[in-house]
C-alpha cells in the first residue's frame, strides 16, 4: 500500500503557474497582485451528507472543487489558489486517481494552483480551502441592496434537486432531461465569468447552494431590505419539462438548492446592461423579482397577482442527510 507522501506525489502534485512555492515543503508561499484583496473559503463536503457513498469519484473530484469556486464567483472574485484536507478511508488508488483527475479537472478550468493540504485516514471527508483575488473594494457582498433594485437568477435553479430526487427513486425524470440534470447535480458549473463581469454592476450577490428563497433571506438579512419574488418570472419550465410536475418544479427551484447559480441585485436603470452581458456570457439570466422597503419581508406575487408573505429557511445541515 502506497505511503501518504508518495500518494500526494502521485496524484495531488502538478506544476504550479502562478505560485512561489507550491506541494512539497511545510507551506505554500503565495503573493496577492499588486491592488487585490484575497478572498478565501471553505467548504467541506462529506459523505452521507453532501454526496452518496458511491458516488462516480471522478464527478466527486470535480464538485468538491467547484463548489468552492463558487463562492468566489459569488464575490466577483477571480480564484487562484486551493489546498486540500482529506480524510480517507483507505489508501484505494483506484478511488484517489478518478477523484484527483475530476479535481485537477476543474483546477484546469479555472486556472487555479493546487499548493497543499493534508490526508488522513478516517471517514471519506473532503475540504477544501481556496484562495483567490478581487480588485481592493470591488469585492460584491451580501450587505448592498437596496429598495427597488431588481433580483436576478442565472441559469435554470432547481435542476440538481430533481438530480437528486431522480437518484433517490423519489421522481422519474424524461430521458430527454435526466443527464442534463444529473449534470447539474454531479458537475455543477460555477459563474465565474459572470460573478467577474458584475463588478461595480451587481449590488448584492450570493451563490444558491441552500436553495434560492433561503438564499434570498440572507441579502435581505444583510442589506436590511425586503423582497417581492414574481412566480410567473421563475424559470420554471424547463423544470417542468423535466419532471412533469409544477408543484415538484417550484419546489425544486425555490428551495432545492446544490445549483450554484448566482442570485444578484441590481439598479433597475441598469436592467439592459444585465441583458447585454446576459447575451455576451450566452448564458440566461432571469428578472425574478424586487427587493423593498419592508425589512426582513419576503413575499410571492403568485400568477394571479396574489401576494403571500413566505417564511423560508435555509438548508439546515444539522437536520438533513442525503
Amino acid at each position: 500500500m502506497p505511503s501518504e507522501f508518495a500518494l500526494i506525489r502521485r496524484h495531488f502534485t502538478r506544476p504550479a503557474s502562478h505560485t512561489d512555492l507550491a506541494v512539497g515543503d511545510d507551506a505554500a508561499l503565495i503573493r496577492a497582485r499588486p491592488g487585490m484583496q484575497l478572498a478565501i473559503s471553505t467548504d467541506m463536503l462529506v459523505a452521507g451528507t453532501h454526496f452518496f457513498v458511491d458516488t462516480d469519484p471522478e464527478d466527486l473530484g470535480w464538485k468538491t472543487l467547484a463548489v468552492n469556486v463558487s463562492d468566489l464567483a459569488a464575490m466577483g472574485a477571480e480564484p487562484r489558489w486551493v489546498v486540500l484536507a482529506a480524510s480517507l478511508p483507505s489508501a484505494d488508488e483506484s478511488w484517489i486517481a478518478p477523484f484527483a483527475k475530476g479535481f485537477f479537472a476543474c483546477c484546469a478550468a479555472f486556472g487555479i494552483d493546487a499548493i497543499g493540504g493534508d490526508t488522513t485516514r478516517g471517514p471519506l471527508n473532503l475540504c477544501p480551502t481556496i484562495f483567490g483575488e478581487v480588485p481592493l473594494g470591488k469585492a460584491i457582498t451580501r450587505d448592498g441592496g437596496r429598495p427597488g433594485d431588481e433580483l436576478w437568477i442565472s441559469g435554470a435553479p432547481g435542476r440538481a434537486a430533481l438530480g437528486l430526487a431522480h437518484l433517490k427513486s423519489d421522481i422519474q425524470l424524461a430521458a430527454d432531461w435526466r443527464a442534463d440534470c444529473l449534470a447539474a447535480l454531479q458537475r455543477p458549473q460555477p459563474r465565474v465569468a459572470l460573478g467577474l463581469a458584475l463588478r461595480g454592476l451587481a449590488t448584492a450577490m450570493l451563490d444558491v447552494s441552500d436553495g434560492l428563497l433561503g438564499d434570498l433571506a440572507h441579502i435581505l438579512e444583510r442589506s436590511g431590505v425586503g423582497a417581492e419574488v414574481d412566480e410567473a418570472a421563475l424559470p420554471l419550465a424547463p423544470l417542468i419539462a423535466a419532471c412533469g410536475d409544477p408543484t415538484r418544479a417550484f419546489q425544486a427551484c425555490t428551495a432545492g438548492g446544490d445549483d450554484y447559480e448566482l442570485l444578484f441585485s441590481a439598479p433597475a436603470l441598469r436592467r439592459d446592461d444585465v441583458l447585454a452581458l446576459s447575451a455576451r456570457l450566452d448564458l440566461p439570466l432571469h428578472r425574478i423579482g424586487h427587493l423593498t422597503d419592508a425589512p426582513g419581508q419576503l413575499k410571492l406575487r403568485r400568477a394571479d397577482g396574489r401576494l403571500d408573505n413566505l417564511t423560508v429557511s435555509g438548508y439546515d445541515h444539522f437536520g438533513h442527510d442525503t
